[in-house]
Order: structure tokens, then sequence, then C-alpha cells
């Protein structure tokens, strides 16, 4: 059963996969700047009132430019959900919203890398979705976590985020604070030590990234980085642990 799992989960994310490389080629852009709606060639991908995936136009020109290129992401996509329904060990109510939310979290570390920004428009939702859906898993057999932890996990991680900010705004980026609430309410599912750890991770694997750019001269203490795929990878390994080590 739980080779299943772990196999229709890595199905799962090459499938949606596929769908990640023309939106993060749409929204990485700045903030001041609308959403691409044509590949590098000239080919429109998105009429009036499109999404962020866009219209039904050439999207294989929009995978070409590094790093948006499809083997890529799709891979990424695959191996995180894979992970996940390993650690989760069965076909837990809770597995569900992780893998609903990994195309979005390897889509917004993708955007953040190329252009340092984390749209409202996924973070934002993400946000109320995944306690609503943690809300609902909840009330579904053998799930192994808790909603009010989650619900305290999204207060207690976004807060902490919101106060770093108004500290040091130059430091980090309100849309950090975005990414916090649903990364605190994931993390909180399995409890305030996984939580603590995912956060951690976060932060330590940022340190150490800023370090080594210094340290190999490529950037200044003061240049600022993408946080955003550091706090996405710390509650990565966050939710490994706390699925695997948690008891339905």
């Amino acid at each position: 059963m739980v080779y299943a799992v772990i196999a229709l989960a890595a199905l799962w994310g090459s499938a949606v996969g596929l769908l990640v490389p023309r939106a993060a080629y749409r929204l990485s852009v700045p903030a001041e700047e609308p959403w691409r709606d044509r590949c590098p060639a000239g080919h429109p991908l998105a009429g009036p009132g499109r999404g962020w995936l866009g219209g039904p136009g050439r999207a294989a020109c929009a995978t070409t430019p590094a790093p948006y290129t499809t083997p890529l992401l799709a891979g990424a996509t695959a191996l995180t959900c894979a992970a996940l329904a390993a650690a989760t060990g069965g076909p837990r109510p809770e597995l569900a919203v992780w893998l609903l939310g990994a195309p979005f979290a390897v889509l917004l570390a993708c955007v953040d890398a190329r252009v340092h920004r984390l749209p409202d428009g996924l973070t934002l939702p993400l946000a109320a979705a995944v306690p609503l859906l943690l809300g609902l898993a909840e009330l579904l057999p053998y799930e192994a976590g808790s909603w009010p932890g989650a619900l305290l996990g999204a207060l207690t991680l976004g807060g902490s985020y919101l106060l770093l900010f108004l500290v040091n705004p130059a430091g980090l980026g309100f849309g950090d604070v975005k990414l916090a609430l649903p990364l605190g309410a994931a993390l909180g599912w399995y409890g305030w030590g996984v939580l603590f750890a995912g956060a951690f991770a976060g932060f330590l694997l940022g340190a150490v990234y800023g370090f080594g750019l210094v340290a190999l001269r490529r950037a200044g203490r003061s240049s600022a980085i993408p946080f955003g795929p550091f706090m996405l990878v710390g509650g990565l390994l966050g939710l490994l642990l706390g699925a695997f080590t948690a008891q339905p």
C-alpha cells in the first residue's frame, strides 16, 4: 500500500509539475510590472482576464529559458510529492493537503529565486487554503495531526516573521511574512517541535547560502537574497520529520 501511494504521489507531482514552468515564466516579473503574456519568441500565452497559468498559447516556447525548464520543475515537484508520501507512510488525509500544496511551493521557490518576489496571488490563497483543508483533514479517520496546532502555528510563525519585518524591513520582505502563514499552519499540524525545526532549518539554510556568497565574494553583507526558497525547503524538511514521526 505504501509503495502504491508513493508511486501515485510521484505521478501526481509529475503531472502537475508540467504546469509549473509556464506559471513561473509568467509570474517572474518585478512587482510593478504586469505578468508576462508572451513567450520569448513572441507567441501569446494569455488573453485578457486569464489567470497565472495563461491561455492556450504555445507554452513550449515559454519553458525554454532557465530556470523554467519543464524536466527540472516537473522532476522537483514529483520528487517532493514522493518524499512526502514516503514520510507519511500511507494514505493519511493530511497527505492530500501536502500534495496539493507541493506544486505551489515549487512555483513560489522558482519565482522568488528569479525575481525576489512572492506574488500575493499565490501566498494569500495558500494562507487561507492550508488551514481550511487541514481542518477538513482532521474530520477524517487516520489523521495524525492537530488542527488547533495548525492554527496556532500559522499565527506563531506569521507573527514572528511580521515582527522581524518590522524590526528590519530591509532584511526581510513582506511576501516572506505572508508565506509564513501557510508554512506555520502545515508545520504546526505536527506540533511545536516540528514547527521550530522547520523554521530553524529555513533560517539555517538561508544563512549558509548568504555566508557562502560572501565568502566567494559574489555578494556583500548587505546584499539581498531570496529567502522564500529556504523557507520552503526548511518547511519541507520539517514536514518530512513530522510526517515520519507522527502517530495516527
